[in-house]
């Protein structure tokens, strides 16, 4: 039987052996775990050196630098032969017979462990935290760095441990550990809404026509003697400068729809003074905005209010 760098270095265990993955051996239930098979004149010299139980063993490969922690679950390997389960020795970094150095070593009992699932769907599970406390039960101990595998449903998630406490390695065996967890390695935050509607979505804005708004025309409309006789000349309405430009008139001399709509609501009038004769002012009457051809063509219509009907009197006495 070929032993590779087989010794005992005081009163401790330490000793290289070639790993094969447990598939050698027909025993996949250590897939689930984090144990493995050594051979029997390991136990001899454990038992000579009154290891305490639990046993726990570094696991250090020294081409790759890297260092995990395990238990032991049988002594039924080949001399100078491990069995481990294959997640580890991918975490490891190691190939079917390559080298490992296995040293027993005393872990603290955890209290803390910060895990971090590679992909969300792990927590889509309906009780991820009691499928990951029944797979720990196989579990000796736990080591940050390390991606432990976690089967279930036929399908297996990987989960790194990123933090442990007391120590960068820990017992979990027979003690109370915090469990945190990380956002998964594929997580992406979702991103936020901007509060007003992207350019692309948003509606055109619609160009609305500007229209003129109507605006206070002063001394407009027709005048009317106060001694009741009809004008013989019919002056023009006066208007604002402006009014030209702000109200068109339509082409048979009438006035337009805004300038209708705002005599409607404002009646508007002109200032008329007594006849040229009189001396006295009298107070100014205002009268509706009346068509400058109907006031020319003879009036049937309704009778309105009108100020100084009736009997015409003279305003000199």
């Amino acid at each position: 039987m070929f032993f590779e760098g087989y010794g005992y270095h005081g009163t401790s265990f330490e000793q290289t052996y070639r790993c094969y993955p447990a598939s050698f051996i027909d025993k996949p239930q250590l897939e689930s775990g984090d144990k493995i098979i050594m051979p029997p004149s390991a136990l001899d010299r454990l038992a000579s050196l009154h290891i305490d139980y639990p046993m726990l063993f570094e696991l250090r490969n020294a081409a790759a630098e890297r260092v995990s922690h395990c238990g032991v679950l049988e002594f039924i390997a080949e001399e100078g032969m491990i069995y481990m389960p294959y997640w580890m020795m991918e975490n490891m970094l190691l190939q079917e017979g390559d080298t490992v150095r296995v040293k027993n070593v005393t872990l603290p009992k955890g209290t803390y462990v910060k895990l971090q699932p590679h992909t969300k769907d792990f927590l889509d599970i309906s009780n991820p935290k009691a499928i990951l406390e029944t797979t720990l039960r196989n579990f000796s101990c736990l080591t940050t760095g390390d991606s432990i595998m976690v089967a279930y449903n036929n399908k297996k998630y990987y989960i790194d441990i990123i933090e442990s406490k007391p120590s960068n390695a820990i017992s979990i065996i027979e003690t109370d550990c915090e469990v945190d967890f990380a956002p998964p390695l594929d997580y992406k935050e979702p991103e936020r809404l901007a509060p007003s509607v992207p350019t692309s979505k948003a509606p055109a804005p619609v160009e609305e026509e500007a229209v003129p708004e109507p605006k206070f025309n002063p001394f407009t409309g027709v005048g009317r003697r106060l001694d009741g006789k009809s004008l013989k000349h019919q002056s023009p309405p006066v208007s604002s400068p402006t009014s030209k430009d702000k109200q068109p008139e339509a082409a048979n001399g009438r006035p337009s729809a805004a300038s209708t709509s705002q005599t409607t609501r404002q009646p508007q009038g002109k200032l008329v003074f007594g006849s040229t004769t009189s001396h006295g002012q009298k107070e100014p009457q205002k009268e509706p905005l009346k068509d400058a051809k109907q006031e020319q063509a003879p009036k049937k219509e309704e009778p309105k209010f009108q100020a100084f009907t009736g009997k015409k009197y003279s305003l000199k006495g």
